[in-house]
């Protein structure tokens, strides 16, 4: 008896350290519990991968679109298992929050509340096959007509329960004007590390009854929402201008530029680059160099895409169908693993969030973190994080360094919420760059 109550209390000790991990990640924990929907970026299938929303015109921006104009956004995944299916899309209004909002589909959407996904392709000559499916949208059986927040949801067979994807979107109106300026935080002891957004909203000509309770500013860096600035309010108001020129509320850590590196090509080597090999199954192994800590080391500037990814073939006539998929090896020496926490490999193609397949395993044997990621061919963006446990942002300083010289993009969404109007109207973007918006 003794001994069957051990062996209990062992498994059950197993099980509650598994659960306890799970709850610490919270994309890793969602990702188990069965019909869970979330109003953030998602996938929920194991077979669907390398999903990309943005502007159809551009890859590499932000899926903004503005209201009652010519611009669309295109969606693209794979999926791995190679039987066609008959996936559908709806979308759902968000509040500033990215919850859903109060007001039905008929409010804001203008034709079907859903529509069938038609434009597939199966891939040509990759290792494993897949079928690429594509979507551009707003169409003109499903149009819409409010601004604001919202969620694409991809479902399969008519189920809108048996979901596959939820992206986030914006649409927006220009009812007022944005003027931004991106320089060194204020703070003295910030000085070197971060960067601050300055900014006036003019209203000249809009109506605004109460700006410090109807207005609401979003600021988002390089398009992550881990670590986004919400909710300021404005400093001081002025004839027709709403003034929001803080020295702390609105400042983010610069980082530094991203690491990057190129499969395009399976053959040539490319900067950061080790080797190529092919495993048993044909499937390719890109080994890249290993990379460095540089968070004492002085900033170099360099090119970057300031985290995204593009996917490209070097022989590809379509990369959406025609690119491989690799297994990238990321080797990060480290002298003692730190035990607080976990390491990730971070960036667009991580969703921006910290994600289990992400995570790097730390090999005694070598003294280094290491990590095989499964990736598509193309030019990736990536820096390392450090996510201590019981947060929610992880600290890219630690292993990248902070200088506030570094590029980075940076959107300022204006949010009003009027009397009478029963959702959150997105009325203004702005696009803001640390190094452009300077010059």
């Amino acid at each position: 008896m003794h001994l069957l109550k051990n062996i209990t209390l062992f498994l059950f000790g197993i099980l509650l350290s598994y659960s306890q991990a799970l709850a610490q990640n919270d994309s890793a924990y969602d990702y188990y519990k069965k019909d869970f929907f979330r109003y953030e970026n998602a996938v929920y299938k194991p077979n669907i991968r390398t999903v990309q929303l943005a502007m159809s015109s551009w890859e590499l921006t932000s899926p903004i679109i503005q209201l009652n104009s010519d611009e669309k956004l295109k969606l693209g995944f794979d999926d791995f298992d190679v039987n066609i299916k008959q996936y559908s899309y709806s979308i759902i209004h968000c509040d500033m929050d990215w919850n859903p909002s109060n007001i039905s589909p008929t409010d804001y959407i203008d034709g079907y509340q859903d529509e069938l996904i038609s434009d597939y392709k199966n891939s040509f000559n990759t290792i494993p096959s897949y079928i690429h499916y594509q979507l551009i949208f707003p169409t003109d059986v499903m149009k819409i007509t409010k601004s604001g927040n919202y969620v694409l949801k991809v479902f399969v067979n008519g189920n809108s329960d048996d979901v596959i994807i939820s992206r986030r979107f914006m649409v927006y109106e220009s009812k007022v004007t944005v003027d931004a300026r991106v320089h060194q935080a204020t703070i003295i002891s910030d000085r070197n590390y971060k960067q601050e957004i300055d900014f006036n909203i003019n209203y000249q000509g809009y109506t605004i009854a109460n700006p410090y309770d109807d207005i609401k500013v979003v600021l988002m860096q390089n398009d992550r929402f881990d670590n986004y600035i919400t909710k300021l309010k404005p400093l001081f108001t002025k004839q027709d201008q709403l003034v929001y020129d803080f020295d702390e509320d609105n400042v983010f850590n610069a980082g530094n530029e991203f690491r990057y590196f190129n499969c395009k090509s399976l053959k040539l080597k490319t900067e950061n680059i080790n080797y190529f090999e092919y495993d048993s199954l044909k499937q390719a192994h890109v080994y890249l160099l290993n990379d460095e800590s540089r968070s004492y080391k002085r900033y170099i500037t360099r090119s970057d895409i300031n985290g995204r990814y593009s996917i490209q073939g070097e022989f590809a006539r379509n990369a959406d169908t025609d690119a491989d998929y690799v297994n990238v090896h990321f080797f990060l020496p480290y002298d003692i693993p730190s035990t607080n926490g976990n390491m990730y490999v971070f960036g667009g193609f991580s969703d921006w969030q910290y994600q289990q397949k992400f995570k790097m395993i730390y090999d005694e044997k070598i003294r280094c973190y290491t990590l095989i990621a499964n990736l598509k061919q193309g030019i990736y963006n990536y820096e390392y994080v450090f996510l201590k446990d019981g947060e929610k942002v992880a600290d890219e300083t630690i292993i990248e360094g902070n200088h506030s010289e570094t590029e980075n993009d940076y959107l300022i969404l204006v949010y009003h919420r009027t009397i009478g109007v029963f959702y959150d109207q997105l009325i203004a973007c702005k696009r803001a760059n640390s190094i452009l918006t300077n010059r």
